[in-house]
């Protein structure tokens, strides 16, 4: 026997597929990016940039950083004469753990 459903129900079910559709749909275009930003650097076979002499550009090419938390990481450095260890990247306003994690792969000291 097939069960009945209410109009109602299926109208839940099916807002609820379309958003899974759309969550996933969300994911793969943003690792498809984030895959696509590390590659380019890995190809690149550029070596690791060291985050106490970076200068901008360096740093912009890094994966998720803009010309704006360069100048902020470059201004931290500054301020507390040089990183003493790569953690101290997060006390930067907009590094978090998500982008310290992206980056990890490519600085040094």
């Amino acid at each position: 026997m097939i069960p009945k459903y209410s109009r109602k129900e299926i109208f839940v079910l099916s807002v609820l597929i379309a958003a899974l559709v759309v969550i996933n749909a969300v994911n793969f275009i943003n690792r498809r990016k984030l895959d696509k930003s590390l590659t380019m650097v890995i190809e690149e076979g550029r070596a690791p940039v060291s985050l106490n002499s970076a200068g901008s550009s360096d740093l912009e090419d890094l994966p998720g950083i803009g010309p704006a938390l360069a100048e902020r990481i470059i201004a931290f450095r500054t301020e507390c004469g040089g990183y003493r260890n790569l953690d101290e990247l997060k006390k930067v306003k907009g590094v978090g753990e998500k982008l310290f994690q992206k980056i990890l792969p490519f600085i040094k000291l």
